[in-house]
């Protein structure tokens, strides 16, 4: 948690700027006297709603690594595109719908496409989950491993694949995992535009090189994310950098998961204070947990004490 805590305090909430300068002062410590030093300076309590409910919920996400192209080829169709010249100026941009269908809308991105994937659920993939990585490979067969950074939406609302299709009774309640997502596409290619349009949000991208594949990408705090210690939260109720207690369980085992965690992202369907998006990553681990996270949740912010 302790190098979580740091990166966030490269970017501190303005009651987090005396401490942070202090932790920036602390030398080489054991975990024991790290968590006296926190226990001794911040002050505990428990997040709730407005309507006093303290029982929440926490999901996952991750950070795909996707094949990809810089030129559309005969497998790799689907553009990433960067933020359309004309973005700023249509509020809300076209839906994913329009993107995909109107002439006007296609006249518009052209020129913005950076990268090529093959399957348009590895599109989707990323737009939800807000950056990944590419491993593009040249004409010489060199591979360049490379980020998808999140730089921009149409600012279109979030709407779940997964719950358009429980709610069409293609999938069960609990069921809508990514990996049952694309088993179902694949037995209904035909639906596949039905499905990606039901999500109506569309991202923009920028590409950036990654020198350490160690560090995850920038959340909102504008900080590298780090695995299993980084969630995304409604910055409204929870301040970006704030470290967190968080009380839940596994999505695979259902063991507890029970540590202390830094706010530094937020996401489109985070918002209320009992919410949290978890992040697991990036591989198949982090996408088999992440995928099917839905669990219960508790959350205690950490505060500076007066």
């Amino acid at each position: 948690m302790w190098p979580a805590l740091r990166r966030g305090c490269a970017r501190p909430a303005p009651d987090w700027i005396a401490l942070c300068q202090q932790a920036a002062q602390l030398g080489e410590q054991t975990d024991a006297a790290l968590r006296a030093w926190l226990k001794q300076r911040l002050q505990p309590y428990r997040v709730e709603a407005a309507d006093g409910t303290a029982d929440g919920l926490l999901t996952g996400y991750f950070e795909p690594l996707v094949e990809a192209s810089r030129q559309p080829r005969v497998a790799f169709r689907v553009a990433l595109y960067a933020p359309p010249p004309d973005l700023a100026n249509r509020r809300p941009y076209w839906t994913r719908q329009q993107i995909d269908t109107l002439p006007a809308a296609q006249a518009a991105l052209r020129g913005s496409e950076i990268a090529y994937l093959a399957d348009p659920l590895d599109a989707l993939l990323l737009h939800v989950q807000g950056s990944g990585r590419l491993r593009i490979a040249s004409a010489n067969g060199d591979v360049q491993l490379v980020r998808a950074a999140f730089a921009g939406s149409n600012e279109q609302p979030y709407k779940s694949v997964g719950r358009w299709l429980i709610e069409q009774g293609e999938l069960k309640a609990g069921e809508a995992s990514w990996p049952a997502i694309r088993t179902w596409a694949q037995r209904n290619p035909q639906r596949v535009n039905d499905l990606l349009w039901s999500n109506p949000r569309f991202v923009f991208f920028r590409l950036e090189p990654l020198p350490d594949p160690a560090l995850g990408p920038r959340g909102a705090q504008g900080v590298p994310l780090t695995p299993g210690r980084s969630i995304a939260v409604d910055p409204l109720s929870i301040p970006y950098g704030t470290p967190v207690w968080l009380a839940s369980t596994e999505p695979l085992s259902s063991e507890p998961l029970h540590r202390l965690v830094i706010a530094q992202d937020t996401g489109s369907a985070i918002t209320g204070a009992v919410r949290a998006d978890y992040f697991w990553g990036w591989g198949e681990a982090a996408e088999q947990q992440a995928s099917r996270m839905k669990q219960p949740l508790r959350l205690w912010v950490l505060w500076p004490r007066p």
